[in-house]
């Protein structure tokens, strides 16, 4: 089942032509077999978001890696770690957030053993947008978190930069705020002390959101 874009226009800047229908472990349920674009035919499994169906914020990462793909949960990897730990000292619990990837599936590129991840390309990230668009609707947070540029820019556009703009609160719509911070992978491939530096600023971003949802 979907529904019509005009009869629920998602808060997004990048645009969907439907959108998925029911409840979270619904949509969940649809996108086991989501065959959008080639990323199943790899993946190990679709990652949908997960957390409280009435989640006050949603946080919107990028795409799952090689540790989300095989648990079939986000943020479940070293990135995942180093969230949890910056939300907590932001003063967030990550168990009363939804969590969530612009991109459903691990796109990666085989090198011996390992999976070396792969950023998902324009149509792969349009294909998997009515998920998102789908979560949205269904969660409606009244704040958003975009972690790094794809997920911002999905919500803001492309002229949106990340390194310029980064802590701003824009609207999404009329009940939805929204601002872009770092993505923790980011984090985690730097180097002392940008590494330090940019820690340091996605902690003060979450806290922005975690002194606005205490208003």
């Amino acid at each position: 089942m979907a529904r019509r874009v005009a009869d629920a226009p998602p808060p997004l800047a990048k645009p969907v032509d439907e959108i998925p229908d029911g409840s979270l472990a619904a949509l969940r349920r649809q996108a086991r077999g989501c065959r959008r674009c080639p990323l199943w035919r790899a993946a190990t499994q679709t990652v949908f978001g997960a957390g409280p169906g009435d989640a006050p914020i949603m946080l919107i990462g990028e795409q799952p890696g090689s540790q989300e793909d095989l648990a079939g949960r986000p943020f479940v990897g070293p990135a995942g770690r180093l969230l949890r730990e910056v939300l907590a000292e932001a003063g967030l619990d990550a168990d009363r957030l939804y969590l969530t990837n612009t991109v459903k599936h691990f796109k990666f590129e085989p090198r011996g053993k390992a999976r070396l991840h792969k950023r998902a390309n324009a149509a792969e990230q349009t294909a998997c947008r009515p998920w998102l668009a789908a979560e949205l609707l269904r969660v409606r947070p009244a704040l958003v978190v975009a972690l790094g540029a794809m997920a911002a820019q999905t919500l803001f556009g492309n002229a949106f930069r990340l390194t310029a703009e980064r802590g701003r609160w824009h609207a999404l719509d009329a009940r939805t705020q929204a601002l872009a911070t770092w993505h923790p992978s980011a984090i985690l491939r730097m180097r002392p002390p940008q590494r330090d530096e940019a820690r340091a600023q996605l902690v003060a971003d979450l806290a922005l959101a975690a002194d606005r949802l205490r208003r």
